[in-house]
Order: C-alpha cells, then sequence, then structure tokens
C-alpha cells in the first residue's frame, strides 16, 4: 500500500510504500478510491511542519513545560533525545476516506466485502479502520460527495449541541469546508443563518446557499450585522468554525447573542473570556468533540463497543449515517465545494496549493492505481543486504515507541543483522524500519516467525501477545527476545515454560530474554560489585515515581496491558532480585484503598519482598506523585553502609569505604547494555544473560503481586 505521511521535523509531505495491514478484530480493510484534504486540520499540520523549531515551540507552550520538567528529572541529554525522537515521527494525514470494503475482521458482519463505505481512515490506497468509524454510503451518493461526511459530521455535532429550532436565528464564524457545510445544515433545519468571515469567494458560496453574510475584512461590523441580523434581539445561538489565535470570534459571538443563547466552539480560537459578556446574558458556552459521542473513547473507537442507541441517540457513526442520509435527500450540496482534484500520486503538489492558496476549499485525492500491488504483506526495503547465518539475524515484532527510540537502536549498536520488522499496520515498520536498515517490513508476522534465514525474533507488542509471540518463536526454535512483561497471567507463563522446555531438548537450543534493562545499567553494575563481597542481608527501598496514566489507557487494561503493576514494576522486582541475589520466599503487597476520588488504585502500592539470604525490601510504585520529583530511586542499607541511586543519573554512597560517588551526563537505564549482552550470548554460544528460572521467577512473583492487590478493598 501506499500512504501519505507529514514529516513533523523538516515539514515535507511524502507518499510511503509499506506494506497492507492485516485486518484484526472488530476492523475492516478497505480498498480506498477518493480521499478529501481537511482544508483546515491538515493545513496547520503542514505549516507546523515546516515551522522552524523556535515557532514550534511557541505554538505549543505546554509541551515546552512538560519538556522543561524532563530535564529536571532525566537530564538535558535524555531530553533532547527524546524531543529529536518525538519530531522524528512523520505524521499520517487525512480523516476523510471513501472506498470499499476489501476484508472484515471478527465482529464486523455488518459489512460486506465489496460495499461501498466511508471512514475517517487516513490518506491512503489501503486503510483499516474501526468498525464504528465506518458507515454505508447510499446507491445515489457518489464517492466524491461521500469524502465530505467526515468533516460534515464535525459541523454536526456542533449543530446537535447547540440544538437549533425552525425559524431560529444563527450566525456562523469561519466558513471554510465545515462552516460551509454547518451553514446548509443549519438551513436545512429551518434556520436562519448569518456568515462572518475574512474571505469574500467563500462568503459567496455562503450566499448561495441561503445564508446573508458578513466580511470584517470589509469594515464591516460583525457585532452590529448580528445584531441587525437578529432584528434587535441578539441571535440565538454560534457557532465557531474559525481557526485563529485571536479572541475575537468569542467576543463577538457573546456580544451578539441574546440572553441565554448558545455559542459553540468546533474550530480553534483564543479563548480568554469577558466575564461580564457571558455573566449579564447567562451565555452558554460549549466546546464541540469532534465528530461526536464515541471520540477518543478507546471501548466505542478500539474495542467496537458501542453506546445504547436509546441512551446516545447520536455516536460517530450515527452521525457519518445522518449526513449521508441528508446528502442522498439532496439536502447538503458538496460540488461547489470541489476546488481542486489531484491523483493520489501528486499528493506532494495538492500539499504545496493547501499552503499556498488559503482558498482552496475541497481538495480530493484519486485512487486509480490497481488492487494487486496494494495488498502485498511484505515489501523490500534494502535488497542489498547480506546476511552471515552464523551471526544473530533479527526480526522484530512492533514498532512502537519504545522498540523505535530504545530496543532497536540498541540491537543494531550491539551488532545484531537486522533482518525484518513486522506490524500489523504496516506503516510504522517502513518508517523505522529503513532508518535503522532492516531488509524488509511486513504485516505478515507468521511467516516471519517460521522464515528460515531468521534465527533471532525480538518481540515489543502489547502485553497480552507477548506469550503468544514468545512461544511461537520457541517453537519455531528461534532465540527470543521479548520487552517485559514475559506473560501477564499464570497460564500464559505455563505456556511459555512448556514451550522453553521442549525447545531446550533441541540439538541448537534457543535463548530466551527478557529485557529487565535496569540490572544492566553501569550504576547498578557498580552497585553489584560493591555488595556482592557483603555476606549479611541487605535491605532496600524502591520507589517509582510512575506518574498518572488515564484509566482507559490500555496498559490498565488488565486483559491487555496486565495493569501496571505487571507491565512496569516487574522492572523494580527483577532489580531487587538482581542485587539481593537470591531467591524470593515471600511477597506481602497493599495498595490504595477503594475510593470514590480515585478511579486506579492499583498503580498506587508498596510491596515487600523477602529473599532466602535473609535480605528484605519494599518497592514503593506510586502514580499519585509530582512529575518534577525523580522517576526512580533505589536504596539499599547494609552493614552500616547506604548507597542510593536517583534516576539512573546519580549515585552516591554513605560510609562506603573506598567509594563515594559515580554521575553520569545522560541518563543509562541500561537498555544498550542488555540488548548487547543477548546479541553476544548467541555469538558466543555463552548461557543467555539472565538464567530462565530467574526469569520465570519474577514473572509469577509480579503476577502474585497483582493477584493480591486486586483482591484487597
Amino acid at each position: 500500500m501506499k500512504q501519505i505521511l507529514q514529516d513533523m521535523a523538516k515539514g515535507s509531505s511524502t507518499i510511503v510504500e509499506a506494506p497492507a495491514p492485516h485486518v484484526t478484530k472488530n476492523h475492516v480493510v478497505i480498498n480506498t478510491r477518493t480521499t478529501l484534504i481537511s482544508a483546515g486540520t491538515e493545513r496547520m499540520l503542514v505549516d507546523f511542519g515546516r515551522a522552524s523549531l523556535i515557532d514550534k515551540a511557541r505554538a505549543q507552550p505546554d509541551k515546552v513545560k512538560m519538556v522543561l520538567e524532563k530535564v529536571q528529572t532525566d537530564g538535558l541529554m535524555t531530553t533532547v533525545d527524546a524531543v529529536k525522537s518525538k519530531l522524528a515521527q512523520p505524521l499520517p494525514l487525512g480523516y476523510c476516506n471513501v472506498g470499499v470494503v476489501q476484508s472484515t475482521g471478527r465482529g464486523c458482519e455488518k459489512f460486506k466485502v465489496g460495499e461501498r463505505v466511508v471512514s475517517n481512515g487516513p490518506h491512503a490506497d489501503i486503510v483499516r479502520v474501526a468498525k464504528n468509524l465506518i458507515a454505508k454510503i447510499p446507491d445515489n451518493v457518489s464517492d466524491e460527495e461521500a469524502s465530505f461526511t467526515v468533516v460534515a459530521s464535525i459541523g454536526l455535532q456542533g449543530l446537535r449541541l447547540a440544538n437549533p429550532t425552525i425559524g431560529e436565528s444563527f450566525v456562523v464564524t469561519g466558513v471554510g469546508l465545515i462552516g460551509l457545510l454547518t451553514v446548509q445544515m443549519l438551513i436545512a433545519q429551518g434556520c436562519r443563518v448569518l456568515a462572518i468571515d475574512f474571505d469574500q469567494s467563500k462568503l459567496e458560496l455562503a450566499k448561495q446557499f441561503g445564508a446573508q453574510i458578513c466580511n470584517p475584512g470589509n469594515a464591516e461590523d460583525p457585532v452590529a450585522a448580528g445584531i441587525a441580523f437578529s432584528r434587535g434581539n441578539g441571535v440565538d445561538g454560534v457557532i465557531i468554525t474559525a481557526s485563529t489565535k485571536s479572541n475575537d470570534p468569542v467576543t463577538q459571538a457573546a456580544r451578539m447573542s441574546r440572553k441565554r443563547g448558545r455559542i459553540i466552539l468546533v474550530g480553534v480560537i483564543g479563548l480568554e473570556l469577558n466575564r461580564a459578556d457571558f455573566y449579564e446574558k447567562e451565555l452558554s458556552f460549549q466546546v464541540s468533540c469532534s465528530y461526536g459521542p464515541g471520540r477518543y473513547d478507546p471501548n466505542y473507537e478500539e474495542k467496537g463497543n458501542d453506546y445504547p442507541f436509546a441512551f446516545v441517540r447520536w455516536t460517530e457513526q450515527r452521525n457519518f449515517e445522518a449526513i449521508l442520509d441528508m446528502m442522498a435527500a439532496g439536502q447538503i450540496n458538496v460540488s461547489s465545494l470541489i476546488s481542486h482534484r489531484f491523483a493520489f500520486e501528486k499528493a506532494a503538489d495538492a500539499y504545496d496549493l493547501l499552503t499556498s492558496d488559503k482558498s482552496a476549499l475541497g481538495i480530493l485525492l484519486k485512487y486509480d492505481s490497481e488492487l494487486e500491488p496494494r495488498l502485498k504483506r511484505t515489501i523490500n526495503l534494502n535488497e542489498n543486504i547480506k546476511y552471515h547465518p552464523n551471526e544473530p539475524i533479527v526480526g522484530f515484532i512492533g514498532a512502537g515507541n519504545y522498540a523505535s527510540r530504545m530496543l532497536i537502536p540498541a540491537f543494531r549498536a550491539a551488532g545484531a543483522q537486522l533482518h525484518s520488522i513486522s506490524t500489523s499496520g504496516g506503516i510504522n515498520g517502513v518508517i523505522h524500519g529503513e532508518k535503522a536498515g532492516f531488509g524488509s517490513a511486513t504485516t505478515d508476522t507468521k511467516e516471519m516467525i517460521e522464515n528460515s534465514t531468521i534465527n533471532t525474533i525480538a518481540i515489543v507488542t502489547r502485553h497480552n501477545s507477548h506469550a503468544y509471540f514468545v512461544e511461537q518463536a520457541l517453537n519455531a526454535g528461534k532465540n527470543v527476545f521479548v520487552e517485559k512483561p514475559l506473560a501477564i497471567t499464570h497460564k500464559e507463563l505455563d505456556d511459555v515454560k512448556v514451550a522453553y522446555v521442549k525447545a531446550s531438548k533441541s540439538e541448537n537450543p534457543p535463548k530466551l530474554m527478557v529485557g529487565f534493562n535496569r540490572r544492566f545499567s553501569p550504576q547498578v553494575q557498580k552497585m553489584k560489585a560493591l555488595l556482592d563481597p557483603i555476606k549479611e542481608p541487605k535491605s532496600f527501598i524502591m520507589t517509582m515515581n510512575a506518574g498518572n496514566i488515564p484509566q482507559d489507557h490500555w496498559t490498565q487494561d488488565h486483559n491487555v496491558g496486565g495493569g501496571r503493576i505487571i507491565g512496569e514494576a516487574c522492572h523494580f522486582v527483577d532489580l531487587m532480585r538482581y542485587l539481593a541475589g537470591s531467591e524470593i520466599v515471600s511477597v506481602q503487597a497493599r495498595r490504595m484503598g477503594d475510593t470514590v476520588a480515585t478511579q486506579i488504585t492499583e498503580d498506587k502500592a508498596a510491596v515487600i519482598l523477602g529473599f532466602a539470604d535473609g535480605s528484605f525490601g519494599t518497592i514503593h510504585y506510586l502514580a499519585n506523585g509530582a512529575p518534577s520529583f525523580p522517576k526512580e530511586r533505589v536504596e539499599v542499607f547494609v552493614a552500616g553502609g547506604t548507597l542510593q541511586l536517583d534516576n539512573f543519573l546519580k549515585l552516591k554512597a554513605y560510609n562506603w569505604k573506598g567509594f563515594k560517588k559515580l554521575n553520569l551526563w545522560k541518563q543509562d537505564k541500561g537498555q544498550g547494555a542488555c540488548a548487547a549482552a543477548f546479541i553476544e550470548s548467541i555469538k558466543s554460544g555463552e548461557l543467555a544473560p539472565i538464567p530462565a528460572n530467574e526469569l520465570f521467577e519474577v514473572t509469577d512473583v509480579t503476577i502474585r503481586i497483582a493477584e493480591q492487590l486486586r483482591l484487597q478493598k
């Protein structure tokens, strides 16, 4: 497939070839025929990408504050790397897609192969979209007309919040694409409409649809125009679909409104409100959220759980359907909104036009390429690579943030031969595969695992898939590196053990490794060297200032992420096990009690581990601390001395003969050394860096901790 990406660092818009996405549960794969460039949103993204670093910072002061906080906790160099990595992530463009259903996943019986559908899929010739973000197109609505469905739904949601009734007077401020569609829907609702904009050509279109117009650029006073339009009563409502940093649209809206009028913000504007304007009239002000109920709700959008029709009449999908019904009935006319048409392959020209011609409205991209090339599941990134069969040849499963920023570079630096990178969506594999020097990108993970050339599999996917992929890779005789956790249930852990024992009996047994990188950091290695000669039991205090993650994030879902104790605190269980150098013999855990004030309590917990040699330690995993406080602190008390490690930057000793401190310029949590140790063990034929029994022990203990916490109240 081919897809348009926006380079957020350099500003260019390019078409990238990638493997076709793999169809998954509650998702549909669509063969694209037409897409619409959203002039407002996409122009803003392209302009941001082309802006200088200073202008980017000025545009996002909230992000600058987060960067400064990260400098305080993680150090300057680590923060610089993180910012560069973030800007280096290309952004898919587009959300107005029309095409034909190519294949459907489980749970998508509503859609049939060959049906025409509209979705919020990006500009790509093949897209995979969640079922609740798709709607069937009526026979009498053309592809070009249907491509306006999603942007029209944004305006429709604003209308639903404004609740206009027949005969009311409404103002639409900003008549770009969404504004002009909103004008038509208000008129179809039986309202009188005044359109306000600085672009006379767009106002003329609004006039054709039946609106009265006002152009402040021609010295016309919007407030006076609104009062006159409302026959001196003040308008019933204002829908703001403009994009500007100015506060004028909301100030003018308040001043032209009647008492108890409604103001709905659909666009992006300055929001310094004058209390007096709103107080004296008791005005209602509300911000509209995109296409409607369900937006940004993972349960609705990703998992496919619809809201009950009787209680949530209008959702994202049902808004799509309502727009299509209006188009079928002739109540929305988009033909006059189409200003340009481009072949998909000429998308770069379309985006140049978008940024140079502010009057451009509906820019359509047409997709006419053959289907078969679009559906390829594997593509070559570098055909000139020659692999040495006696060295580690790695296939990566997953290309998310941690994989791309940390693990792939670490494997490459360790001398691993990067063969293939597999993702379910395809595009991330190409982005990071090309950068890292992989030979190919694929969405066929099964074929990659079975590839006889590949001898090592690295797994960096969502946690609920780890054990499955580990088992598959071990059964195929591959060495396995899996990012933590190894498993999220005892059943999964037992299955991995069975596969490992079976694989260990082969003539060339594969190695199993979990990415418990903390034990490989240079400062922890120093701590281990200082502690090993001491034979008496040790006392540990480990604190993880984990930071808040919303309840609906996948890591908090016990069935997907396993929860944060299993998904993240396992690092500290392993670290304490390593520093103690002794088997864990007891586990006690306590979390914050149930309270209406806090949705998630499991990620605010204390764990006490006891060890066979008499050592003990406490892990404080806390998601309710200040972001400016160090994220990770390790303290060891033994034999009259103390070691304190802050955030893998500063190691300090108290009353420790021959050692005072070991400070680093840049945070090092051991990711590079962890990968290097694994790769070296394959090259040398030595034992895996962490014994398998320790991997199983730490995983078992972490799952037991989570089980204890979930039984508490």
